[in-house]
């Protein structure tokens, strides 16, 4: 996939590159959608497949937070080619200097968080808090790594809900399915995943509750919905065969 998009992947960091150097003349929506752009031009050329569901349940208006299980590379982007209206990114600082990655994250201008010193990790939730206040959506993985996840749930990290409860505003569970696959699979065949948005969890229902509980509620809702949909494809597979 990247040998054949190399060309693309070339021209657009060089756009992105462009984009930086006159950051006021494009607005978040032009940015995310040339990133949905090159998000399909790499699924295409990856023969990847993502099916999305549950975008109803998103809220029409505002920013809010989404938290999702994390499984791979691919994860972000299998959420941003579902989500129709524009949103960015938390990302581990180190992670987010890797070659494209880099790159990707300006464009969509996401949040680096410097999990090696707190106090800019307090500032970074504080000012990722105020954006969500103002309108921007974000999506957050509570696991943290991804090696060996695949569609096994791993602990979420109760701190990483301090960006919704600090702006008070709705959290949304992420399901996503095979999203290891497309770059974690050695293999030409087509790849397909799932990404289901579940229904928001406004403060009036969270703001009386802890980080951890929190972070054990979103877990739970995610997890139902994993081990559902796993068990309606093997049922499938059990009657085809």
């Amino acid at each position: 996939m990247v040998v054949v998009s190399l060309p693309l992947v070339v021209y657009y960091i060089c756009k992105v590159h462009y984009i930086e150097r006159h950051g006021e003349r494009y607005s978040e929506e032009t940015r995310y959608q040339m990133a949905r752009k090159c998000i399909g031009i790499m699924m295409r050329n990856g023969r990847i497949k993502t099916e999305s569901f549950g975008q109803e349940l998103l809220p029409k208006e505002g920013g809010y937070v989404m938290y999702s299980n994390h499984q791979g590379k691919y994860d972000t982007l299998g959420i941003m080619i579902s989500h129709p209206k524009p949103c960015t990114i938390v990302i581990d600082a180190y992670r987010s200097k890797l070659p494209i990655t880099d790159t990707f994250i300006d464009l969509v201008q996401g949040s680096r968080l410097d999990k090696t010193d707190m106090k800019k990790q307090f500032k970074m939730i504080l000012q990722i808090a105020d954006e969500v206040k103002q309108g921007r959506r974000y999506i957050v993985f509570p696991e943290g790594g991804y090696d060996h996840n695949k569609n096994e749930l791993q602990d979420f990290m109760a701190g990483s809900f301090k960006c919704a409860t600090k702006a008070k505003a709705p959290i949304v569970p992420v399901a996503i399915i095979d999203s290891y696959k497309p770059f974690g699979v050695n293999s030409l065949r087509k790849v397909k995943t799932q990404v289901h948005f579940l229904a928001p969890i406004f403060y009036e229902e969270y703001g009386g509750m802890t980080t951890a509980e929190i972070a054990e509620m979103v877990k739970g809702r995610i997890s139902s919905t994993i081990d559902m949909q796993l068990s309606r494809r093997a049922l499938e597979r059990e009657r085809a065969s």
